[in-house]
């Protein structure tokens, strides 16, 4: 069930059409609504109309605020003057996420000249149904709030000095001994030395929250599911990835974390139709899962059939969105050129697909550097995610994929992964 919230909305005459529409959307989803106007299409200031809204929010009467005007940006600074408002014009779901997980966003401002109605709807539940929970997100967070009450200095105008004094520098000792390094190496490079650049590190706690904790084999028992969930819990990974028979008994464990559940769908061939794919993936988001993973039409594609493919991956994105989950399309690379992975990838961003994703694990082949790369490369319009699956057992290969461009990854191997981090780091 989603959290019911207390949101303010308001907009200037331009904006009023669209938030007329949004208002009985929200209400839709179960939101208690506070309408600050306009209340007509007469001609109002949008600034008074942005107070009344951030006011509602700084008070604590209402959770969040959403502002429409014609391009969301004046509405926002007139926001941000209000003391404990964060306000973000968001043009996209992708932005509308950042806002929340990233910089803890209050109010949310939308440009009825650059949104359609049903992209206005995906960016209010995606905004409306992001948390910012990660320690580092939430200080610097802070930071921002301490920039609001005087509480962060830095040098003025003309001032060369370094010193840090009024400014909160929370640096880890490893974070010290890695910047420490970082300079003597870059000492003996400039002193004639050949040393090679370092490969990319990271510590657990970012790792783990990268990370689909994965179980998918054919023989997976109950036992096997509630291990998965429990160290899902235990080492906050981002999210488990079972199949969707399993989406009910995972949501069970997990709840009360915030470990999200994943399900796979059209698994693991990809070679059912798209309405049975699309029933597939409804049915495991009402009982549970917040993440889709599909596996597309792979013989559809390699015959050239791209209204297929396309109609394929589609019909998954919809069911996503109409219940506020993210859609992964794996693509299969093992089997595919590569020409027909990048055309993969562009039916992915035609279809408005979160991420696309390398593997089912069950072919020929998993993930490599080199495809999560051109991958990237090719959804980098959309900013897609890019998620490398199948044969990441070590910490190492997850570095290398995330140095590829991978913005998650799946893995069965996960915890080994973290002690190899830890070891490491």
């Amino acid at each position: 069930m989603n959290k019911v919230l207390t949101v303010a909305i308001g907009s200037d005459h331009g904006g009023f059409d669209l938030k007329q529409r949004l208002i009985p959307f929200l209400q839709s989803q179960g939101h208690r609504i506070t309408d600050c106007g306009a209340y007509s299409k007469d001609a109002v200031d949008y600034p008074v109309i942005a107070h009344a809204v951030a006011t509602r929010v700084a008070d604590g009467t209402c959770a969040f605020g959403i502002m429409v005007d014609g391009a969301g940006i004046g509405s926002a600074m007139a926001a941000n003057k209000v003391p404990g408002v964060r306000a973000a014009a968001c043009y996209n779901e992708a932005l509308a996420k950042n806002s929340r997980e990233h910089n803890g966003a209050n109010v949310l401002t939308l440009g009825a000249g650059q949104t359609t109605l049903k992209q206005a709807q995906s960016i209010v539940s995606v905004f409306l149904g992001t948390d910012c929970t990660e320690t580092r997100h939430k200080r610097r967070v802070q930071l921002i709030m301490d920039i609001q009450d005087g509480r962060l200095s830095g040098n003025r105008p003309g001032e060369t000095s370094t010193s840090t004094q009024g400014a909160q520098v929370d640096l880890s000792p490893q974070d010290i001994e890695r910047i420490a390094g970082r300079v003597k190496e870059l000492i003996g490079h400039s002193g004639g030395s050949t040393a090679p650049e370092p490969a990319l590190r990271m510590d657990a706690e970012s790792l783990a929250q990268m990370i689909d904790h994965t179980i998918l084999k054919p023989d997976a028992s109950r036992a096997d599911v509630e291990q998965l969930c429990r160290e899902a819990v235990e080492h906050e990974f981002f999210s488990v990835c079972v199949n969707s028979a399993w989406v009910p008994l995972a949501r069970d464990l997990v709840r009360g974390s915030n470990v999200k559940v994943c399900a796979v769908v059209g698994f693991p061939l990809g070679a059912s139709p798209p309405q049975i794919k699309a029933l597939e993936a409804r049915k495991a988001i009402r009982e549970g899962a917040k993440e889709i993973d599909m596996v597309i039409n792979v013989g559809a594609l390699k015959s050239g059939d791209d209204k297929l493919v396309l109609e394929d991956i589609r019909a998954v994105v919809e069911a996503c969105k109409d219940g506020r989950a993210l859609s992964k399309v794996i693509l299969e690379n093992s089997l595919l050129t590569d020409e027909e992975k990048v055309r993969a990838c562009e039916l992915s961003m035609k279809a408005r697909a979160d991420y696309v994703k390398t593997s089912t694990g069950f072919s020929t082949g998993g993930a490599t550097a080199e495809d999560i790369a051109l991958m990237a490369r090719t959804v980098a319009p959309r900013k897609l995610g890019v998620k490398a699956s199948g044969g990441v057992r070590t910490y190492d290969d997850a570095m290398k994929m995330i140095a590829a461009g991978a913005t998650r990854i799946g893995a069965s191997s996960s915890v080994k992964i973290l002690e190899q981090a830890r070891a490491s780091n």
